[in-house]
This record gives structure tokens, C-alpha cells and sequence, in this order.
């Protein structure tokens, strides 16, 4: 169960334990379980600090003797989440994951993504192992198992996978490279369907090192990476197996950062999950995922597993992690590097931007005036009617029906829509009746109206719009409110901040190109700002000055090279650095930046997914991303959301929400994912 990682260094967090004696371990978990109630402290700390072949040693011993079963006696003594732990750790990982799938298989229903994550993961020689283990355990042939119990090409995949043969030679041929890539797709882009068995064979059965350079070729002649075609070809069980086996394909301590992640966050724990990565991993790669989970998430695992779990369960768990990351204050090489091949990626993807909101077909402006004025008339508002009209139009269209309304009734139809409803389903309906820039000039100036000043609106609605977008804003402030965008700024802020603000809200960022030389030079100005101790809002240097240009007026594509070189320089992720040197808003401005430019749907389905997590909902975030976002890339922040919390932005929406600002809100979210 042990690995010797990169470079032939072992990788895993559990070790052999020095001057290790079975009988001696034997006998001290005798004791430990021996009379009234057991030592749970003792349990853990002996078996979470011995390899999986010491422990196998120790069962051996145990038996002989006590003539007793030590799992029997550690599954009597233990209970819930804590005794699946230590039981787990107590079987071979052959036998694990045979037990595992086993239990995936058993009963009503079948916990597909058990099945996904353990076949798309391991190597040829565990699959075998596994087989092997699963026929001596239970007497059973596991491909049988799992076909009765799978349908269709996801039973195909997996058949595949449990044959254990994908090719291993290093040895890659380009003319073969090519080939695969065209076949892929010419199978699903280019073909009307998809050819699943095309993607089936290639996936399932090349070798690793000739899968990457097929993807980076598949890149090149699609424009878009694999997993974004997988997304839009595939569907179901199928869909999220071939992204595992690719995310696998890529870094299988990244695939298993991204399940503990998910495992842990919002409300709940995935205890199986949980569990299961952690003892498969502890002896195999679990420093890798380690330093992935820190620079990905920007908190480290042992963190996270602290404040998710409590008890022995915890205690445990965070010996099997090995380490807090976070407390040793610097970067892994490793973790940087995975850094820099996300800002790689980050440069190269590019996703067309689509909302979820479409001009309507055989538009009818003075047809729509006159139901929205029906649905207003009379006694009693019909919400419905005017959720059909307004969510299914676009803006342009909506502005039309304004003209139109005022033309047939002599009305303000702005002004009838707020007398007729009220509360977060106004917000929604009166928000799409504005032009994009009327309607984020409105947020900014709520932001700053008032006691006290709501930064996060500020900086998230100037860190992320176009240079064009920022200039309309300017505009509409200007006409709505009879005072300048930036003077605004200038009266309700300070300092550094202050200073940020205003130069996003000239919307002078350039649109140009990339100029290696200037990359190179500028990651040593952002390495140097970000050396200081700490950057306080009284401090005003040259160099804070020349950082705060580069983040603010510098093009996305100059920028991602700039965040490169700064990792080549540094060993540090740009966004670990801003969080440890800086605080408060100008932390949190800067790193908006940054989100934004590494992938800004991303940035948005973080914030939609925290305004609904948790007890209560902040609908003014909801509602702001939602309305903003309809007509420019909600469709793109959909699939991001998936992606990240493994749940569709549809149905969370669903349950944070009700009655006719759910309905108003499902309508322009477009659709199930």
C-alpha cells in the first residue's frame, strides 16, 4: 500500500512504525478493549501510527494469541463513523476496496460515484488486486457484480476499467496522438450523437502519458479542453465517470483534493467519502493531495478536517492527514507547480460565454405591454403572467416593452410593476426591467448609501466587468444619481482601498496582448510588494503604487503570465500571498482580481453558492449575480457550479427559495443541470 511518489520520494503520510512489535501491539489493544468501555485514545493513536502491513502483523498476532478476531472485537468496542475509520484501516487496501464496492453494490440503489471514484483511480495492479480480493471475500466474480447492477455505456466503461489493461509504455506516439484526438472529436463535436465507444476505448484503454498529450492536442484542434466536450456529449453516470477517469488522467491527487473538498463543505459531511480517500491515500499520495487541497482551496486539508468532524473520528482522521499545512507558513514546491499549470490552463480554455436568457422569438412589443398591463389591472396581481413575460425576454426586448406600455396606456410601467409586488420577487422583476448598466449603478450607489458602506458590492461588481460595462456604469450613475461614479468612491472610501476602486472604475484596464519581457518584470514588483511585512491603508510607496497598476490596469492574458512568472519566482500562488500579506478590503479587492482573471465564472458561482449556504439566504447577492450575469455567462457560471459543489445551481435555488421569487428565479437560472 506504499508509494514512492515523485522522483522515488514516499508520499504518503502514514509510515512504518520504527522498532514495530506485533505481539507487543497485539497485547496493548487487548488492554485497550479489555473490561468496561474501551480506551479510544489508545485505539487510535496504536493503529493510525503503525503501515497497513504492521497492522495486518498485529491481526496475525492478535489471533494467535488471544484467539480472537480483532476486527470481530474492534467492531463490538467501536461504534459509528470512528469504528468504520479503524475497521477500515484494519484491511488491506485490496480488501478495502473490494469491501467498498461491495457495499456500493448492495441493497436498493446503487452509490454510483463509489464505483466511479475507486475504478477510475486505481492502477492496473490494484484493479487486479481488487478483483482478486473481492472473489476471495465474497465468492463472487466482481465483473458480474457490477455488470447486473449497471446499465448501458456506463456499465461499458466500467467493465473496461475492471479489466485492469490500460497500456503502460511511456514510449508515445505523435502520428497515434493525433489520430486519437481526431477520433475523439470527430466522435462527439463533430458528430450529430455521439460515437460513447470511441470515447470508451480511447479513455479507458491508453496509457496515462499518451492521454495528456492527447488532451493538449484535442485542445489545440477543438479550441476547448476534453472535459468541456465530455460535459456537452456525454450525460448521467457516464458523463461524471469519464470526467473522473480524466481528472485522474491529469493528477490523481488533484481528482481526490476536488472529493475531499466536496466531501466536507456546506452543510453535512460525506463521512464515506471522507473516510475512504483518507485510508486509501494515507500510504499512496496523500502529501500530494495535501499540498493541491491548500493551493486550490486556500485553506489546508488538516484545517478543513478540524472544523468539519469532531471526537476520536477527528482525532483520527487528522493522524492520517499527517500534517497542518497552513501552520508551516510556506509553499510546497509541488503545490506551486500545480499553481502554475492552472494559470497554464487558465490561458488557454476559452469557453463561449452564454447566458441563459435569449431574445424571444416573433417578439411582440405591444403584445407583451398589454398582458403585463392585464396582469396589473383590476383586483389581485398576476405574478405568474408577469414572470412569463419578463424572464423570458432580453433586455433590448424589455426596454421596448417599456416604450410600448407608455405609448398604449400612458403609464410608467416601472412605476405599476413596484405598486403590484413586493419584496425579493420585486428586486428580481424590476432589476431585468433596467439596462445592465442602470441596474449595477443602483447596486453600487445602495452599496454606499446608508450607515456604513457594503465593500463586497463595491469590489465585486468593479473587479469583474469590461472596460466597456465600467464606462456605461460611469454613465448611468452619472444620469441617475447627478453626480460622478468616482466622486462617489472618493467620499465613501479611503486609503488604499480607495485608491483600487477608482482605478477599476475608470475602466482603463488594456485590452492588448502579452509582453513576456514585461510578465517577468512585473512578477518581481508584485514578488517584492508582497514581501512587506504587512500593507496597511496609511502606507503609499512607490512599489504598492506600481502593484496596485499592475492588478488594475493590466489585460487578463498579461496578467495570467504575470501570476506564472510570480510562481517561477516565488513558489507561491498569487492569491496565498495577497491572503497572508494583506487584510480586510483591500485583501479581499485584490483577490476578487485574481479570481476574476483565473476564471471568472468560478468567482461567481462561489458567491452564489455561499449566499445560500448555511442558515438563511443573502438574496441581495443571489438576486444581483443572477439578474447581472442572465444575458453574459449564467450558463457558464451554471456548469462552474456543478463542477465545484457537484450540485446544480437549479436546485439549490429550489430549496433556498419559494413561492414566486423561486419561480422568477428558476425561470432566468434556464434549466436543470
Amino acid at each position: 500500500m506504499s508509494s514512492a511518489g515523485k522522483a522515488g520520494r514516499y508520499r504518503g503520510s502514514v509510515k512504518d512504525f520504527p522498532d514495530f512489535d506485533a505481539n507487543q501491539d497485539a497485547e496493548a489493544l487487548y488492554n485497550a478493549m479489555k473490561g468496561f468501555g474501551s480506551d479510544k485514545e489508545a485505539i487510535l493513536d496504536l493503529i493510525t501510527s503503525r503501515s497497513n502491513k504492521q497492522r495486518i502483523e498485529i491481526c496475525q498476532a492478535y489471533k494467535s494469541l488471544y484467539g480472537k478476531d480483532l476486527i470481530a472485537d474492534l467492531k463490538y468496542e467501536l461504534t459509528g463513523k470512528f469504528e468504520r475509520l479503524i475497521v477500515g484501516l484494519m484491511r488491506p487496501l485490496e480488501y478495502f476496496d473490494a469491501k467498498e464496492i461491495k457495499d456500493a453494490l448492495q441493497g436498493i440503489g446503487t452509490d454510483e460515484k463509489c464505483l466511479i471514484e475507486i475504478l477510475a483511480s486505481r492502477t492496473n495492479q490494484q484493479i487486479h488486486a481488487l478483483v482478486e480480493a473481492y472473489r476471495d471475500a465474497y465468492e463472487r466474480d466482481l465483473e458480474e457484480d457490477v455488470g447486473a447492477d449497471t446499465s448501458g455505456h456506463f456499465k461499458k466503461m466500467l467493465i473496461v476499467l475492471l479489466q485492469g489493461t490500460r497500456e503502460e509504455d511511456d514510449v508515445v506516439s505523435e502520428d497515434l496522438v493525433e489520430q486519437d484526438a481526431k477520433d475523439l472529436l470527430d466522435a462527439g463535436e463533430l458528430k450529430w450523437g455521439t460515437d460513447e465507444a470511441q470515447f470508451i476505448y480511447i479513455l479507458g484503454n491508453r496509457s496515462k502519458q499518451h492521454l495528456r498529450l492527447v488532451f493538449d492536442e484535442y485542445l489545440k484542434i477543438a479550441g476547448k479542453p476534453i472535459e468541456s466536450s465530455v460535459r456537452g456529449e456525454l450525460s448521467g453516470d457516464l458523463e461524471k465517470l469519464m470526467l473522473a477517469v480524466v481528472k485522474n488522467i491529469r493528477s490523481t491527487p488533484e481528482y481526490f483534493a476536488d472529493r475531499l473538498f466536496k466531501a466536507m463543505k456546506g452543510l453535512g459531511t460525506r463521512d464515506n467519502t471522507l473516510i475512504r480517500i483518507m485510508v486509501s491515500r494515507s500510504e499512496i499520495d496523500m502529501l500530494d493531495i495535501r499540498e493541491i487541497f491548500r493551493t486550490k482551496y486556500e485553506k489546508s486539508l488538516h484545517h478543513m478536517i478540524e472544523g468539519d468532524t469532531s471526537g476520536e473520528y477527528k482525532k483520527a482522521l487528522l493522524k492520517l492527514c499527517g500534517g497542518d499545512d497552513d501552520a508551516a507558513g510556506e509553499f510546497f514546491p509541488e503545490a506551486a507547480q500545480v499553481a502554475y499549470q492552472m494559470w497554464e490552463l487558465s490561458a488557454v480554455v476559452k469557453s463561449e460565454l452564454k447566458g441563459t436568457i435569449h431574445p424571444a422569438g416573433d417578439f411582440n412589443a405591444d403584445g407583451d405591454a398589454k398582458v403585463l398591463r392585464k396582469a396589473m389591472k383590476g383586483f389581485g396581481t398576476d405574478e405568474d403572467a408577469i414572470i412569463a413575460v419578463v424572464t423570458q425576454r432580453s433586455n433590448a426586448q424589455r426596454q421596448d416593452i417599456i416604450k410600448a406600455y407608455k405609448s398604449h396606456f400612458g403609464r410608467d410601467l416601472m412605476a405599476d410593476l413596484k405598486s403590484e409586488i413586493a419584496g425579493a420577487l420585486a428586486k428580481v422583476i424590476l432589476g431585468l426591467m433596467m439596462t445592465p448598466a442602470q441596474y449595477d449603478a443602483k447596486q453600487l450607489k445602495k452599496a454606499m448609501e446608508g450607515a456604513g458602506t457594503d465593500e463586497s458590492i463595491l469590489i465585486e461588481i468593479l473587479a469583474t466587468r469590461t472596460n466597456q460595462e465600467i464606462q456605461a456604469i460611469n454613465a448611468a450613475y452619472k444620469e441617475a444619481y447627478h453626480k460622478s461614479l468616482e466622486d462617489a468612491l472618493s467620499s465613501d472610501t479611503s486609503g488604499h482601498f480607495k485608491r483600487i476602486l477608482i482605478s477599476l472604475a475608470l475602466g482603463n484596464r488594456d485590452e492588448g496582448g502579452v509582453d513576456l519581457a514585461k510578465a517577468h518584470e512585473d512578477a518581481k514588483v508584485v514578488a517584492e510588494t508582497l514581501k512587506l511585512s504587512d500593507v496597511s491603508s496609511d502606507d503609499s510607496t512607490s512599489l504598492e503604487t506600481r502593484f496596485l497598476s499592475i492588478l488594475c490596469t493590466q489585460s487578463y492574458p498579461q496578467l495570467r503570465k504575470v501570476f506564472q512568472e510570480f510562481i517561477k519566482a516565488t513558489n507561491h500562488d498569487i492569491a496565498h500571498a495577497i491572503n497572508k500579506r494583506m487584510s480586510g478590503d483591500v485583501r479581499d479587492a485584490f483577490l476578487a482580481i485574481v479570481r476574476s482573471v483565473k476564471n471568472k465564472q468560478a468567482f461567481f458561482a462561489d458567491k452564489l453558492y455561499k449566499s445560500m449556504k448555511g442558515a438563511g439566504t443573502d438574496d441581495r447577492t443571489l438576486i444581483r449575480i443572477i439578474v447581472s450575469r442572465s444575458e453574459i455567462d449564467l450558463l457558464n457560471i451554471r456548469r462552474e457550479f456543478w463542477d465545484i459543489y457537484d450540485k446544480s445551481l437549479s436546485h439549490m435555488i429550489e430549496k433556498d427559495t419559494s413561492g414566486d421569487y423561486r419561480k422568477a428565479l428558476l425561470a432566468i437560472c434556464g434549466g436543470e443541470d
